[in-house]
């Protein structure tokens, strides 16, 4: 077994590889930019090597800068973890010519499959379903626009080096696959040092499903079941789960045989996904290998009892696999949420900043039986940075049926608390309660279809509302009496508290009553409703869990001006509890209305702006391009939302700016 292993990597997944290396005793290095110094992976390995400035074109995917550490360590293996140089060919040659093993799958595997022209010609010669495409390179835009009239549209445009959702444009006429083909390849290139592009047949309404193998280096390969990774934004992947709520026992076994072969052909070993396109009828197409740990491999591992990542370092230190194909089970059900530093109250644009509170929930089996995991690599007091991905954390759960992992999910997102950023949070919490993705229908339009106008928050249902009232009620009594309770004052000559409120949040106006009942305050609504609800809270604590009606519901709390601010399950609301006077006063006060930006563009996310494409005096369309910013690796497009006239441009290419920055004005 290994002595020392050097982690080529950063944040969530350096953290996940050093806590299982721990365990298995092994001594640990990690390697770090300028961004990274006080970085959460830095701190928990056993040595930490600098490598260079933030850009990670000037430091993580460094060849020789991750030679050089493992020299002054003297480290027996490297574990790339996922995304820099993972698949890179390259990188494990040259650890194999230092005598370093390459925790991971052998170069060739890693060059034949990490090219996805190669792979799908490879995957068809190994009898696997492929999906119908042009696999030769292609030279420039007008290429392309042949090429997909050719294939029909909708076509998929991608880079041939690509992963996470980089470098992938959909593209349903010749203007899109003329535009997607740039951009596709100005991202490969920034993201991967390689801009070679191919096009493949969109398939409507589809499901991504990928299947886990893994091998040892004495001809086993085995696959452990399927994970379903259906819900993505821009190609990237927000919501996991194993297994597919959609796939049969013959459907799986198909798709993990074909996996199996297709590892096989290229004499694959280690851990490696490969993933799949499934229609409507369970037919499924190739659509490429992964030669690399998944970030989604928390919910195999929770299915399984596998910790692929110790499975993965025995193999590259020799060692047979420990089990057959017979042994693998898959048990129960595992529900992953990816938390990323991205607002999706701004159509899920980047966020960074100092992380001003990080309380993730207690991780380990609940009393309900239910697990709780989050992989991480961030920490209170610590920074999202701009120049790496804006994953913040992996929170899994894990219960013996969908529906229970599914509440597990919905509860400790609610527990999780996380401010100072922009986050998905309340986004992932509103997926969790909606009645499509609790029946399992899904699909890669997931997102697109449920929320076409993007993100604005759940608007409570009256129960809701009524809940949310009761919660706040509470809380206003809480206040009231704590303001009350002056010391020192006479008796009989305290403040009394009143009975009666009128409530308002997210448009209800909800007249309550509140008395003390046998368990605890009893709110009663001039509907006839009453619900019994009670707390821990106190004043100050921006997180407390409430018992209403008799279900325990995990709120933040705020101040905000004078009333309470409430989030909950993707709801986001400003409660207002005053007298039934006061309340009547404050309905004939005058509403403030925002400041008028319509004739600006400004700048949505902090970022690097890349073109500027129009100039002053310029007439523009509605939908056309005006500018690019890129951010967190990715290059957003930022167009108008009608006809005209620019007046003055105040951003130049190269520039730096910080969110809601100036980019142009309009007349």
């Amino acid at each position: 077994m290994f002595k020392k292993i050097l982690i080529a990597n950063r944040g969530e997944i350096a953290c996940r590889v050093i806590k299982t290396a721990q365990k298995l005793g092994i001594a640990t290095v990690a390697v770090y930019s300028d961004a990274d110094r006080e970085a959460l992976h830095v701190k928990m390995a056993d040595e930490a090597v600098h490598i260079g400035p933030a850009p990670s074109n000037q430091s993580y995917i460094v060849i020789q800068k991750i030679i050089d550490a493992i020299r002054q360590t003297g480290a027996d293996a490297v574990h790339p973890g996922y995304g820099f140089l993972s698949e890179n060919p390259n990188f494990a040659e040259a650890l194999k010519a230092e005598g370093v093993a390459f925790i991971g799958p052998p170069p060739v595997a890693i060059e034949a499959m990490g090219d996805k022209i190669t792979s799908k010609k490879i995957a068809a010669s190994a009898g696997v379903n492929t999906v119908p495409g042009h696999m030769g390179l292609i030279e420039d835009a007008e290429e392309a626009v042949k090429i997909a009239n050719s294939i029909g549209y909708p076509v998929m445009i991608k880079a041939s080096a690509g992963g996470g959702g980089k470098g992938m444009r959909i593209a349903w006429n010749d203007a899109e696959a003329r535009e997607g083909f740039q951009s596709s390849k100005n991202e490969a290139k920034s993201s991967f040092g390689d801009d070679r592009i191919f096009i493949e047949k969109f398939v409507t309404q589809p499901r991504h499903i990928e299947i886990q193998v893994l091998g040892d280096q004495h001809g086993n390969l085995l696959y452990l079941g399927e994970r379903e990774c259906s819900i993505q934004r821009r190609n990237q992947k927000v919501i996991e789960e194993a297994p597919s709520p959609f796939l049969d026992a013959e459907t799986r076994k198909a798709m993990g045989e074909q996996a199996v072969a297709l590892g096989k052909a290229v004499g694959y070993f280690s851990a490696g996904t490969v993933e799949f396109i499934v229609d409507g009828n369970r037919n499924f197409y190739f659509l490429e290998m992964n030669t690399r740990l998944q970030v989604e491999h928390p919910v195999t591992e929770l299915i399984t009892g596998i910790d692929l990542v110790e499975e993965m370092i025995r193999v590259a230190a020799g060692e047979k696999l420990r089990f057959s194909q017979a042994d693998v089970k898959l048990n129960g059900w595992a529900i992953e949420s990816r938390l990323y530093a991205e607002d999706p109250y701004r159509n899920f644009l980047p966020s960074i900043g100092r992380l001003t509170r990080y309380r993730p929930p207690i991780e380990g089996k609940r009393d309900d039986g239910t697990i709780v995991r989050n992989d991480t690599g961030v920490f209170e007091g610590g920074e999202i940075s701009m120049y790496y991905d804006p994953m913040i954390a992996k929170l899994c759960t894990w219960a013996p049926d969908r529906l229970t992992a599914v509440e597990a999910m919905g509860r400790a997102l609610d527990d999780f608390e996380v401010e100072g950023i922009g986050h998905n949070l309340p986004f992932l919490s509103a997926v969790m309660d909606q009645e499509r993705f609790r029946s399992g229908a899904l699909t890669t339009a997931y997102i697109a279809e449920e929320f076409p106008d993007g993100f604005a928050g759940v608007a409570p249902s009256e129960a809701d509302a009524q809940k949310l009232a009761a919660v706040a009620a509470l809380i206003n009594q809480f206040a009231q009496r704590r303001g009350a309770q002056i010391s020192g004052s006479l008796a009989n000559h305290q403040r009394p508290v009143g009975a009666d409120w009128v409530v308002t949040l997210a448009g209800f106006t909800l007249p309550l009553h509140v008395r003390d009942g046998a368990d605890g305050t009893v709110v009663e609504f001039d509907d006839g409703t009453a619900l019994a609800v009670s707390s821990d809270w106190l004043p100050g604590h921006p997180h407390a869990n409430f018992a209403v009606d008799g279900a325990s519901i995990g709120v933040k709390v705020s101040r905000s001006g004078t009333g309470w601010r409430l989030r909950w399950r993707g709801m986001d609301v400003v409660t207002h509890v005053r007298s039934p006077r006061v309340a009547e006063l404050a309905r004939l006060m005058p509403v403030k209305l925002p400041p008028d930006t319509s004739k600006m563009l400004l700048c949505p996310m902090p970022g690097v702006v890349t073109s500027i494409l129009v100039k002053a005096g310029d007439t523009v369309e509605a939908g056309q391009s005006l500018a690019t910013v890129e951010a967190m690796k990715m290059e957003n497009v930022l167009r108008a939302e009608r006809k005209g006239t620019v007046k003055h441009v105040a951003a130049t290419a190269g520039e730096s700016l910080a969110v809601d920055e100036l980019i142009m004005e309009f007349e």
